[in-house]
C-alpha cells in the first residue's frame, strides 16, 4: 500500500512538473511573441528646399566652370555692375518720388498764410526733384510769372538729366554681354576646328568641349542681358512717371502763383 502511495505521489510530482515546464514554455513563447517588434519601414530620403537650392548653386557653379572662367567671368562682371547701377538708380529713382499734390496742396496754404517766403521754406524742407523745380520757381517770383516759367523749364530739364544719369552704363551692360557670350562662342568654335585640324579626323570627343564653351558663353551673354533689361525698362518707366508728375505740377505751380498775383 505504502509503495502504491508512493509510486502515485511520483507520478503527481511528475504530471506537476510537466505541467509547470509546459506552462513557463508557452509563457516564454507568449511573451517572445509580444516582445518582437516588426522590422521598421525604412524612412523614405527628405529633399528639403535648402537641398535643392544648394543642387542649383552646384549646377551653376559647373556650368561655369565648364564654360571656361576665361569667357565667363567677363559675363558675370557685366552683371554684377549692371545690377549695382539698376539698384542704385531704382533707389534714387523711389526716393525721388514726391506726391505733388500734397505738396501743392501745402504750398498753397504757405502762399496765403505766409507769402512766397513761407513757400519756399516748404519747398526746400521736401525731397525731390518736383520741390526742387518748385523752389527754382519761387526764387524766381520777384521778377514776374514769365521768368517764373522759364526758370521751372530750364531747370526741370537739369532734373530730368539728373534722374538719367547712370542709365547710358546699363544700356552698356546689355549690349556688352551678349556681345562678348558671342566672342567665347567664336573662340570656342575655333578651338573645335583646330583640334579636328590636329587629329585629321572628326570625333565627338574632340568638338565636343569647344562647341560646350561656345553654347554656355553665349547663353550667359543672353541671360544677363534679358536680367538688365528688366531693369532698364523698370527705370525708364519710372523716370517717365516722374517727368509727367514734374510737368503737370509745374502747370499748377504757374497757376497758384498767378492766382496768389491776382488775390493781392
Amino acid at each position: 500500500m505504502k509503495k502504491l502511495f508512493s509510486l502515485l505521489m511520483i507520478l503527481g510530482i511528475f504530471a506537476f512538473g510537466f505541467n509547470a515546464v509546459a506552462q513557463d514554455s508557452t509563457g516564454t513563447a507568449s511573451d517572445t511573441t509580444v516582445v518582437a517588434e516588426p522590422d521598421p519601414i525604412p524612412e523614405q530620403p527628405e529633399y528639403e528646399i535648402e537641398e535643392e537650392a544648394q543642387s542649383f548653386d552646384q549646377i551653376i557653379k559647373d556650368k561655369f566652370i565648364e564654360g571656361d572662367p576665361q569667357f565667363m567671368s567677363p559675363v558675370l562682371i557685366c552683371l554684377i555692375l549692371g545690377l549695382a547701377i539698376a539698384i542704385e538708380r531704382i533707389i534714387s529713382l523711389n526716393l525721388s518720388t514726391t506726391n505733388t499734390q500734397k505738396l501743392l496742396s501745402k504750398v498753397e496754404d504757405a502762399l496765403e498764410s505766409g507769402g512766397v517766403e513761407a513757400a519756399k521754406e516748404v519747398t526746400k524742407s521736401t525731397r525731390g526733384p518736383v520741390a526742387s523745380i518748385f523752389t527754382q520757381g519761387l526764387m524766381r517770383m520777384s521778377e514776374g510769372i514769365e521768368m517764373v516759367e522759364k526758370s521751372v523749364i530750364a531747370y526741370g530739364s537739369v532734373e530730368m538729366g539728373r534722374l538719367e544719369r547712370g542709365l547710358v552704363w546699363i544700356s552698356l551692360f546689355i549690349s556688352l554681354a551678349p556681345m562678348l557670350g558671342f566672342m567665347g562662342t567664336v573662340i570656342g568654335m575655333i578651338g573645335a576646328f583646330d583640334a579636328i585640324e590636329a587629329a585629321g579626323d572628326i570625333s565627338p570627343s574632340l568638338v565636343a568641349g569647344g562647341i560646350k564653351v561656345a553654347l554656355l558663353t553665349t547663353v550667359a551673354g543672353l541671360i544677363v542681358a534679358i536680367i538688365l533689361q528688366l531693369f532698364y525698362n523698370y527705370c525708364v518707366s519710372k523716370i517717365d512717371s516722374i517727368v509727367n508728375s514734374m510737368e503737370d505740377a509745374s502747370i499748377s505751380l504757374v497757376d497758384l502763383l498767378v492766382k496768389h498775383n491776382l488775390s493781392k
